[in-house]
């Protein structure tokens, strides 16, 4: 049993304290989100929230479900983050691998040009342009394929394959392998941790994204779930003049209140649902590059 000092008990305690802070200010809002999305919302604008079975209401649940537009844009934005993440990934192990590669030639050329694609862009207007150009306005195409190339990705993925020991490449490769054998057949297998990892920050970043579909998309049965949700929330918040009708503005109030706290519940459940698949390789890729 380790023996700890007066100092390391007090640091431990300090530690716990912290933890404790760092999880109740993640958990108070998430709690009141969900419960809140349950409420009756005149309950919830005149008394807070209730604990109250009776106060509780699944009304704006129902709203959201029987919505044609919210139910189309959950499913495009399952269709996006899907998509996009393996698009990137794929992308991402592709353009690791050789630049993990012993004896590659050109490697650092190749790795100066991304590293300089992560400080200098063109900016909006020359990426809409070329966007056009290409034709993929108003198309899936506009949100799965500019943003594919992720340099950071790409980074983790080579630091990750060079932690793989060279004396599997050099067996393999006197056994006849080429480099397009070992890396499906060694490489890939032995980089799942980093894969899954990969794969969730694109499905995250593009799940919780709305503004290229906001630049690309007029066609308004392809915009997903977030950028739904912006339009209903905007919709729902009355202007000072256009109601003149004190009872109509409280109607207001309570319908924006029941579909706002239950879109953020149902437009969340996905990234619930993917963590706990994910975590058991999370800890182990998100640490790629670290002292051991």
């Amino acid at each position: 049993m380790i023996k700890h000092t007066r100092i390391d008990r007090m640091i431990l305690s300090l530690n716990s304290i912290f933890l404790c802070l760092a999880v109740l200010v993640v958990l108070v809002p998430l709690v009141y989100v969900v419960i809140a999305s349950f409420m009756d919302p005149t309950v919830l604008l005149n008394k807070g929230l209730s604990f109250n079975i009776s106060d509780w209401s699944l009304e704006g649940y129902k709203r959201i479900l029987s919505d044609d537009a919210m139910v189309r844009g959950f499913l495009n934005a399952i269709l996006y983050s899907v998509g996009f993440s393996i698009i990137t990934v794929v992308v991402s192990v592709f353009a690791a691998f050789p630049l993990s590669v012993q004896g590659f030639v050109g490697k650092n050329v190749f790795m100066t040009l991304f590293l300089i694609t992560m400080f200098f862009s063109g900016g909006l207007i020359p990426t809409y342009l070329v966007v056009k150009d290409l034709g993929m306005l108003n198309t899936i195409w506009a949100i799965l394929l500019p943003g594919a190339v992720n340099v950071w990705n790409i980074i983790l993925a080579r630091t990750y394959f060079k932690g793989i020991p060279h004396e599997l490449h050099e067996a393999a490769k006197v056994d006849g392998a080429s480099d397009l054998l070992i890396f499906f057949k060694i490489v890939l297998p032995l980089s799942k941790p980093i894969i899954f990892v990969l794969a969730l920050y694109a499905f995250v970043g593009q799940w919780n994204s709305y503004f290229d579909a906001m630049i690309y998309l007029e066609d308004p049965n392809l915009h997903p779930l977030q950028l739904v949700l912006r339009s209903i929330l905007i919709q729902n918040q009355a202007e000072p003049g256009m109601i003149s009708d004190q009872l109509a503005m409280a109607e207001l109030a309570k319908v924006s209140e029941m579909i706002k706290y239950s879109a953020i519940v149902i437009s969340s459940l996905p990234l619930i649902v993917m963590y706990p698949f994910f975590q058991k390789y999370f800890e182990k890729g998100v640490m790629v590059g670290s002292l051991k």
